[in-house]
């Protein structure tokens, strides 16, 4: 008796393993990734990237539609909800609407838009008095350079110039350089400004109708009250000395100095709620359903000005519908008995254009554990060719970045799926670290970085032509490019949501 039953053990453990080992042998992907063709991909683009869709911003109509549209695409797919039941996840979005805003120097009164404008979404509904203000040169603190020395300016009113010294190199580029607006506003608000002007062109400016939009509603600090001011104000407080400061300021710092004037500086707002949504469905994997793959792409846009639709067919309606191929070529495979080992979630985020605000939100209150999370696969721009690229077949290449950070699995992978099925040059162009660009960090799968979790940036280039315009239409793209892209996606995704260990996060986060 007891020998029989060690024979029957013997035999289930057999034939379990060979179970096993079916379940987890990994099929060809081929057969699957050819169910990504140009057609469908123009289909479902005409579609997202259509005048119904207005443009597709953030907490508008058009974005709705848009996330309908996807929402419904991955329910007839047969796709999980990735939030709780739903396939939608909203966030607040707040809308301030300028009430009124002006200057008053000495009795002499500057208005909104004719020398006054205000940063809006910054800035609180307030009435300030001063009786002095504190000229800071061009507001910048930096190496050797602070324009701030021998002023206390806590509490007070600061003014600044617009731009920088020649000659003058920066510590950071960019936005973030502290002689970018955005710089000198953060150096006033580290010295405790009460409120900034800074000195700008452009005067007078065009009323608008359009309200600014933000997330942060609610912070820990808040900005110094903010305005860009026209020459006419910056004059009625330092008289005949400002012609003087303006020209030496060309080639070399200014000293700060105090000022005696009696200002008043008025704001006024309506805050409004809004809200957006990122769209997620999953696809619930076989033996190591307790791990997930990511696969994102943003589906807003810019929106309308006036009457002009910004279509937004490359960006980002191209990896939009990537994501929607790729979706159904897995749900394909899971029909087939086929389908992924781990999960496979399907995001596609809103809110990018306005600084990532979608890809932050899932981040921040993930849907699913990202410590559980193999990589992200982010898809911004895959439909145009960079004009710039003047090396090598532009109609057969694409730009991978990230695969250098986080992961020393990344590269290996993608290199080894391209070889196997796409053959299609993958261009690491900006992944150099002096990227002028910095392309790295102006993408969705940033946020994933951020969190840890190791990631492959897709993208094309396109940051001229039509990039950012009305013009980026459905009828400009490559789609045959657009789909052997997609494919490389796919073929990628399918290695890591099938192979046995999930990837090494073994490079830190720079």
């Amino acid at each position: 008796m007891v020998r029989i039953l060690s024979l029957s053990f013997v035999l289930f453990i057999s034939i379990a393993s060979t179970a096993q080992k079916k379940k987890t042998a990994i099929a060809d992907p081929k057969k699957y990734a050819a169910t990504i063709t140009p057609e469908d991909l123009s289909k479902h683009l005409y579609i997202v990237a259509g005048a119904e869709m207005e443009g597709r911003e953030t907490a508008t109509e058009g974005q709705r539609k848009a996330a309908a549209y996807i929402e419904n695409h991955f329910k007839s797919l047969g796709l999980q909800p990735g939030n709780n039941g739903s396939f939608q996840q909203s966030y607040p979005v707040y809308k301030d609407q300028v009430v009124g805003s002006s200057i008053t120097i000495n009795g002499k009164v500057f208005e909104l838009n004719t020398d006054v404008s205000p940063l809006s979404n910054w800035n609180t509904s307030a009435t300030h008095y001063f009786s002095e203000a504190v000229f800071a040169g061009h507001g910048i603190v930096d190496k050797e350079i602070d324009d701030y020395a021998g002023q206390n300016v806590t509490g007070k009113l600061v003014l600044v110039m617009d731009g920088t010294p020649s000659g003058y190199k920066p510590s950071a580029p960019g936005f973030r350089s502290p002689g970018s607006w955005y710089g000198k506003l953060q150096t006033a608000r580290n010295k405790g400004a009460a409120a900034v002007m800074i000195v700008a062109n452009g005067f007078p400016r065009k009323a608008s109708a359009e309200s600014t939009m933000y997330t942060d509603l609610y912070k820990a600090e808040q900005y110094p009250n903010s305005y860009f001011i026209s020459e006419q104000v910056a004059k009625s407080l330092l008289g005949d000395a400002y012609t003087q400061l303006k020209e030496a300021g060309k080639t070399k710092s200014l000293p700060a100095q105090s000022i005696k004037s009696n200002v008043k500086l008025v704001f006024e707002k309506k805050t409004t709620e809004a809200s957006s949504s990122n769209v997620l469905g999953y696809l619930e994997g076989t033996d190591k359903s307790d791990e997930w793959l990511i696969i994102t792409a943003h589906y807003d846009h810019l929106g309308k000005r006036g009457d002009v639709i910004y279509y937004g067919a490359d960006d980002d309606g191209s990896g939009t519908v990537g994501v929607l191929e790729i979706a159904e070529a897995f749900a394909k495979a899971k029909a087939e008995g086929k389908g992924p080992r781990r999960n496979i979630l399907f995001m596609t985020v809103s809110g990018e254009e306005k600084g990532l605000w979608g890809s932050e939100y899932f981040a921040d209150h993930p849907t699913i554990p990202l410590e559980k999370a193999t990589a992200d696969l982010n898809i911004d721009m895959i439909g145009r060719v960079d004009t710039e690229r003047k090396t090598g077949d532009t109609l057969n290449y694409v730009y991978v970045v990230g695969d250098d950070k986080l992961s020393t699995d990344l590269k290996p992978i993608s290199e080894a799926a391209n070889k196997k099925y796409t053959n299609i040059t993958l261009d690491y162009k900006f992944n150099d670290p002096k990227d002028p660009n910095r392309i790295y960090y102006r993408s969705d799968h940033f946020n994933f970085a951020n969190k840890g979790v190791p990631i492959i940036f897709y993208y094309d280039g396109m940051l001229l032509s039509d990039y950012h315009k009305p013009t980026d239409t459905p009828d400009k793209i490559y789609y045959p490019l657009m789909a052997k892209r997609a494919q490389l996606v796919f073929n990628t995704a399918w290695e890591m949501a099938n192979r046995d260990e999930k990837l090494k996060r073994d490079i830190p986060l720079n």
